[in-house]
């Protein structure tokens, strides 16, 4: 990853998955002042051509099929920085964003992840999802900076390369959207912080490529069920399964899409301490019933 101009951190490498978004992802690849490893989820539309004839400096891995979030984390399979930084095609980190977030996690060794605040288009409106991580109302462990989180948003997320690992990174399973649940939650379970930090500032130009509301809604909602499945308690599986149904359409339809997913979500069942269980809960109550939790992994972005 030679040629990178204006490398802002030497720590940090980014990572950028992507399909199809062939534009979007040349115009947001070119802002990165760090080395990028660009995971292309078997674009049809020449995206990786074009990435390697014009971005020489960026490493391309294209992958012979599209493998959802987990793309993510054989991106980072590929780095040999501490901190990872992650962006989407329609996203990068602002000037000096990456230094600040690097020097977080550099001076607090329990911490794994820093989610950043993302300004969401040109007029560079604040993404609501950043109000309700300011205001977690989780405990603020000793010696951790930010507000504590139990979420995140990948697209706004650096994380300590070692602590991704280890946790497992991104699972083959859950795909996009929602898959940042699982991660947190093994992190928090491994004794992990995760903060969410004002001072590091992502942008976001939302790709017109995009799921319409009830396509995501239903991916959520399958998302959020098998994280459930194998992570939490058997009364918070059926609870989410149970809030979908009643909900009915997209989110009913979520439930449909997990159940051919079970076995395996069966198979990687793990769940978390009572610790993290206790926190989640937290969270969920914080919001009240049927509200959108602070847990960003629950928010439909803007």
């Amino acid at each position: 990853m030679t040629g990178v101009r204006d490398v802002e951190d030497a720590r940090v490498t980014v990572v950028v998955a992507s399909r199809n978004r062939r534009a979007e992802l040349l115009a947001s690849l070119a802002r990165h002042r760090a080395p990028v490893v660009y995971v292309d989820n078997h674009s049809t539309d020449g995206s990786v051509d074009a990435v390697r004839e014009r971005l020489p400096h960026v490493c391309v891995i294209a992958l012979p099929r599209n493998l959802g979030a987990y793309a993510r984390t054989i991106g980072v399979s590929h780095v040999t920085t501490p901190f990872v930084a992650f962006a989407d095609d329609d996203s990068w980190w602002a000037p000096g964003a990456l230094t600040v977030a690097a020097d977080v996690l550099a001076q607090h060794p329990r911490l794994a992840l820093v989610g950043a605040r993302i300004l969401v288009g040109p007029d560079q409106r604040l993404d609501p999802v950043c109000l309700e991580m300011a205001a977690s109302p989780l405990p603020h462990p000793a010696g951790v900076p930010g507000e504590p989180l139990l979420g995140f948003v990948a697209c706004a997320a650096m994380v300590r390369t070692e602590a991704f690992r280890a946790a497992g990174g991104f699972d083959s399973l859950v795909r996009f959207p929602g898959e940042e649940e699982r991660l947190a939650l093994d992190l928090a379970a491994r004794g992990w912080a995760l903060t969410y930090v004002d001072d590091a500032v992502v942008h976001h130009h939302p790709s017109p490529i995009r799921h319409g509301p009830a396509a995501r809604q239903r991916a959520v909602s399958r998302s959020s069920l098998l994280t459930a499945v194998m992570r939490l308690p058997w009364r918070q599986v059926a609870a989410r399964t149970l809030h979908a149904v009643k909900a009915g359409g997209p989110r009913r339809a979520g439930v449909v899409s997990a159940a051919r997913d079970l076995p395996a979500a069966l198979r990687m069942r793990r769940r978390v301490p009572g610790a993290v269980v206790a926190q989640l809960a937290l969270l969920e109550g914080s919001a009240g019933p049927g509200a959108r939790t602070p847990a960003p992994t629950t928010l439909t972005r803007t």
